[in-house]
């Protein structure tokens, strides 16, 4: 699809320098997927706040403790 948008001369001269006159739309079509995914990502995360319940969880008596055990759980962790 095309689509027509106006930029500043000075972020258009921005943009000819960092990646070509000839790569605008990759960049531009890049940088929207991204922020698109993180705009995804912070719908999930509000729509999951209150969901875990405030007490009787593991990590309540010793966070630390907790922590150590994750990382010592993941296999694909080193050291």
């Amino acid at each position: 699809m095309r689509l027509h948008i106006t930029l500043d001369d000075a972020v258009a001269a921005e943009l000819d320098a960092r990646v070509g006159p000839r790569q605008r739309s990759a960049f531009i079509t890049g940088l929207i997927e991204r922020g698109l995914e993180d705009e995804q990502r912070w719908d999930e995360i509000e729509s999951s706040l209150g969901r875990t319940s405030d007490s009787g969880h593991d990590w309540v008596d010793d966070p630390a403790a907790w922590v150590q055990a994750q990382r010592g759980g993941d296999s694909r962790r080193t050291g």
